[in-house]
């Protein structure tokens, strides 16, 4: 098959190599549909220790497809089935586990190859987050249930009510979805970023209620509070970035009782200063959620399926495997939000 291999930051290359045959519980997909995503794309510029933990690797972790082959053991898919899998699944017994807190499971393998004409993957999903798709949902719609995965992970955790105001930094394909999600959570919704293809989606993807152009001013936070009740600040603040700068200056949007969402990862090794009179007697709450769980895959697809979350307004373009590192440097610069990419289009 063709796949694309990665060998090291900014080393990646399209070659023909073997599909992995399936071993017990295991399945082997052709990938109809796969998607360029942000973490890959920071993969791509300076490695990641935990995604891609030896070389030569497969590449790319967001797809959708139909099911080719079958290992033995396996009951809950067939051949021909139209499918779509997350790239982890929990062990169910870790330290973690016992305690349902299935994303941080110690024994989290992440699947990477969804660059490929096809990809094998590893009995665990296949078993806890391997979904087969409704008949009138599209591989290219259904591609988006990794992503939007984390996403309802964060709004569940985050609580969001209706009636209050969410105010959003950071405007790339997470952030304008846990913008879309809070407008169906009843909430309303701020969003400041830089980059106009964002900003545009924001408003026809995300519905947003108020769109900050932040090139515009010189402080966004002041300009975040006006929007809210009594210009207090925002009920809850959730940082998309992932710099800590961001972190910073968006603990200053949100009011006292209200809560800040750290969603955006920073580089490891980054270290933040917060106010702490305002935290404490602030009576204001500070979290984080990382990655999703089988719970929060299903519930994805449910939103996609359902017709809420019109993910298809995210593709930038269509593109062919020997377009993909094009593609993720049309990310660095600024140029896209996703790309679809499809393994077996020659065009």
């Amino acid at each position: 098959m063709r796949a694309i291999q990665y060998y090291g930051p900014e080393n990646i290359k399209l070659e023909e190599v073997m599909v992995k045959p399936p071993e017990d519980g295991e399945v082997v997909v052709k990938v109809i549909s796969a998607l360029t995503c942000g973490t890959d794309v920071k993969t791509y510029r300076r490695g990641h220790p935990v995604l891609i933990k030896s070389i030569p690797s497969g590449f790319g972790h967001e797809f959708a497809g139909i099911v080719e082959k079958v290992g033995s053991g396996v009951e809950n898919v067939k051949v021909g089935d139209r499918v779509v899998a997350a790239n982890s699944a929990p062990c169910g017994h870790c330290f973690y586990c016992k305690r349902e807190e299935y994303n941080l499971c110690e024994n989290l393998d992440l699947l990477n190859g969804a660059y490929a004409q096809y990809i094998t993957v590893p009995a665990r999903i296949v078993k806890k987050n391997m979904l087969i798709l409704p008949d009138n949902l599209s591989f290219d719609r259904a591609a988006f249930c990794e992503p939007l995965a984390n996403v309802v992970h964060g709004v569940e955790r985050t609580g969001i009510k209706p009636g209050q105001t969410v105010g959003i930094i950071g405007i790339g394909p997470i952030g304008l979805m846990f913008a879309r999600l809070a407008k169906l959570k009843g909430a309303r919704v701020i969003v400041g970023g830089r980059n106009p293809i964002k900003l545009k989606a924001a408003e026809e993807f995300a519905h947003a209620d108020e769109i900050v152009d932040l090139t515009k001013y010189q402080n966004p936070e002041k300009i975040f509070r006006e929007y809210t009740e009594e210009r207090k600040g925002l009920d809850v603040a959730v940082e998309c970035v992932g710099l800590p700068e961001i972190w910073e200056r968006i603990f200053s949007c949100v009011r006292p009782g209200g809560t800040v969402h750290f969603f955006g990862g920073c580089k490891s090794g980054s270290t933040v200063t917060l106010d702490t009179t305002k935290m404490h007697y602030g009576d204001i709450r500070l979290m984080s959620v990382f990655h999703h769980t089988p719970k929060y895959f299903r519930m994805a697809l449910d939103y996609i399926a359902s017709g809420n979350v019109e993910v298809e307004k995210l593709i930038t373009d269509t593109l062919p495997l020997d377009k993909v590192e094009w593609a993720l440097n049309q990310h660095i610069e600024g140029k896209a939000i996703k790309f679809l990419i499809k393994p077996h289009y020659q065009g």
